[in-house]
C-alpha cells in the first residue's frame, strides 16, 4: 500500500542520516580537539580520571618548582660549607706553624684572625631567597611529593634538610631541668701536686752482689752485680740518683732510707714504672705499675641523652665557661665543646684534653701548672644551642698554651664542617634524584592521561572520510525515498 502521508522509507532514511551525521560530527569534534573524550557527556568515567590525573600533573609542577628552589638552597650551603672547611684547613696550617717558638707567633695569630673573618662573612653570606643553612638549629622541609592513596586521599610528602650551624655563637644557658647529675667533678680544686708511687727495696745487708733495673716512662736505669755496695739503702740511693739523671720532662725522685719516690707532674699522661732485681721482681716493690696523670676531670654520664638547648657549665677559679649542645649531639660533642671553651678563656696556668675513661665515659680533662683554682659542673635544659665553630673566635696562637690548645680544637672544628659538607652533599643528591622522578612522573602521567582522552588520529581521518561517503549516500537515499510519493500522481492522469 502507497501513502502519501506516511512515506516510511523517508522515515527510514532520515534516521540513518541523522545517525550518519551525529557521528561525523562527533568524528570532526575529535579532529578539531584532538580529543576523543572532550567532556563529561563523551564518557563521564574516563573524563573523571584524566581530570584528576590533570589535576596531580599540576601538582608535581609545583613540587618540581619546590625541589628546585631547595635544590638551589641546598647547592650554597654546600659549597659555603666546603669553603669553610678549606679555610679551616688552611687555619690548621696556621696552627701547625705556631709549635715552633722561633718563628713569630704574633704575625701567625693575624693571619689566623683574618681566616677566621673571612669564615664568619662565608657563613652570613650562604643564604638563597633570605634562607641560610648555616645559621640556626632549626631543620627545613623540601615539599618533595603528592601521595594519593586508593581512596582518593592526597598526603604532601618532604624532604627534610638539617640545618648545619656553622657560626661562632656562645649559645645561651638555659634554666629548665638541671642535668648536673649527668656531669661529676673529680676534684673541688685544680691544684698542680705532683702525682707519686714508691720502690722498696727489701732488708738487704749486702747488696753488692745483686744487679737491679728500674724502667720510668720507657727509659731504663740498671746496676751490674758490684756496681753498688752497702745495704739496701745504698742500692735506693743509687737509683734515686739515676733516675734524676735521667732528666725526664715532669720526672723527679727522692729517697728516704730503702724508699724510693718517683713523682709525676706530667698532664694527661701516665708514667710506667717497672723494677727487677736479680732480674726478677723479688726484693723491690712498687706501690703501682704506673704513676697515673695530673689532672682533675669532668666525667659525663654515657647513658644520658643529649638534646638541643642542654647546657653544661664549668667553673675553674672565678671563670664560668659554657656550651650549649644543638640537635644530635652526644657527650663527646659536649666535651669537646666545653674544651673550647676553656681554651678560649685564656687561663693562665690551665691546659685540657678529651678522652674516654676505661668505661668509655667521656671525661673534659683540666690540669693546672699554678695556684690551687677551685672546680666544678652544673647543667641545665632549655637553652640555645651554640654554633658549629664555637671556640673558633678563641683560637690564640701567641702562647705556648694557647698554640697547644688551638691544634687539638681546629681538629674538631674541621670535622665539624667536613660533617656539614657531607650532610648537605647527602641532601642535595637526594633532592636531585626526587627532581628527576618527579620530571618522569610528569611524563608519564600526562601520557596516560593522552591514552585515555586523546583521539586516534589516523583512525579519526579514515572514520572521517567513510562517514562522509554515508552521508552522501544516505542524502541520495533520502532524495530517493521522497520521490517515491510522486509516483502516485500518474494514477490520477
Amino acid at each position: 500500500m502507497s501513502s502519501i502521508l506516511t512515506n516510511t522509507s523517508a522515515m527510514v532514511a532520515l534516521q540513518t542520516l541523522k545517525g550518519i551525521n551525529a557521528d561525523l560530527s562527533k568524528t570532526q569534534n575529535e579532529i578539531s580537539t584532538g580529543k576523543s573524550v572532550a567532556t563529561a557527556k563523551d564518557n563521564a568515567s574516563i573524563w573523571a580520571i584524566s581530570k584528576v590525573m590533570e589535576s596531580d600533573v599540576k601538582g608535581f609542577k609545583a613540587i618540581s618548582e619546590s625541589l628546585s628552589l631547595g635544590q638551589s638552597t641546598v647547592a650554597v650551603a654546600r659549597n659555603a660549607s666546603e669553603t669553610v672547611t678549606e679555610l679551616l684547613t688552611e687555619i690548621k696550617g696556621k696552627v701547625v706553624a705556631a709549635q715552633e717558638e722561633n718563628v713569630d707567633r704574633a704575625k701567625i695569630q693575624t693571619d689566623i684572625v683574618a681566616l677566621r673573618d673571612q669564615i664568619n662573612s662565608i657563613v652570613g653570606a650562604a643564604q638563597f631567597n633570605g634562607l641560610n643553612l648555616l645559621n640556626g638549629t632549626e631543620d627545613v622541609n623540601v615539599l618533595s611529593s603528592l601521595d594519593r592513596a586508593s581512596d582518593g586521599t592526597v598526603t604532601a610528602s618532604n624532604i627534610t634538610v638539617a640545618r648545619q650551624d656553622l657560626t661562632t655563637s656562645a649559645g645561651t644557658y638555659g634554666s629548665g631541668t638541671s642535668l648536673s647529675a649527668n656531669a661529676t667533678a673529680s676534684a673541688a680544686a685544680v691544684v698542680n701536686t705532683a702525682n707519686s708511687e714508691t720502690l722498696t727495696i727489701a732488708a738487704d745487708a749486702d747488696v753488692s752482689g745483686d744487679s737491679f733495673s728500674v724502667t720510668v716512662g720507657g727509659s731504663t736505669v740498671s746496676f751490674n752485680a758490684g756496681d753498688i755496695t752497702g745495704d739496701q739503702d745504698a742500692a735506693a740511693l743509687a737509683i734515686n740518683n739515676a733516675i734524676n739523671a735521667l732528666g725526664l720532662e715532669g720526672v723527679s725522685a727522692s729517697v728516704s732510707t730503702n724508699v724510693v719516690t718517683i713523682s709525676s707532674t706530667r698532664a694527661f699522661e701516665d708514667v710506667s714504672l717497672t723494677a727487677l732485681k736479680n732480674g726478677a721482681g723479688t726484693g723491690v716493690t712498687l706501690s703501682a705499675t704506673d704513676i697515673g696523670e695530673r689532672a682533675e676531670t669532668i666525667t659525663l654520664s654515657d647513658s644520658a641523652n643529649v638534646n638541643d638547648g642542654d647546657g653544661y657549665q664549668v667553673t675553674v677559679g672565678s671563670d664560668t665557661f659554657t656550651y650549649v649542645a644543638g640537635p644530635g649531639e652526644n657527650m663527646e660533642d659536649v666535651a669537646r665543646g666545653l674544651k673550647a671553651a676553656v681554651d678560649a678563656g685564656g687561663l693562665t696556668d690551665i691546659t685540657t684534653a678529651v678522652a674516654q675513661n676505661s668505661s668509655g665515659q667521656w671525661q673534659l680533662k683540666v690540669d693546672n701548672d699554678g695556684s690551687s683554682l677551685g672546680f666544678s659542673v652544673v647543667g641545665a635544659a632549655g637553652g640555645t644551642a651554640s654554633g658549629g665553630l664555637f671556640g673558633l673566635g678563641g683560637i690564640d696562637v701567641t702562647t705556648n698554651s694557647g698554640a697547644d690548645a688551638a691544634l687539638g680544637n681546629i681538629e674538631t672544628l674541621i670535622q665539624t664542617s667536613i660533617d656539614a659538607s657531607a650532610s648537605f652533599g647527602s641532601d642535595q643528591g637526594r633532592i636531585d634524584t626526587q627532581s628527576d622522578f618527579v620530571s618522569k612522573l610528569m611524563d608519564s602521567l600526562k601520557a596516560g592521561i593522552g591514552s585515555l582522552v586523546d583521539a586516534d588520529m589516523e583512525e579519526a581521518s579514515a572514520r572521517l572520510q567513510a562517514l562522509q561517503v554515508q552521508q552522501q549516500l544516505g542524502i541520495q537515499s533520502l532524495s530517493i525515498a521522497n520521490q517515491a510519493p510522486q509516483s502516485i500522481l500518474s494514477l490520477f492522469r
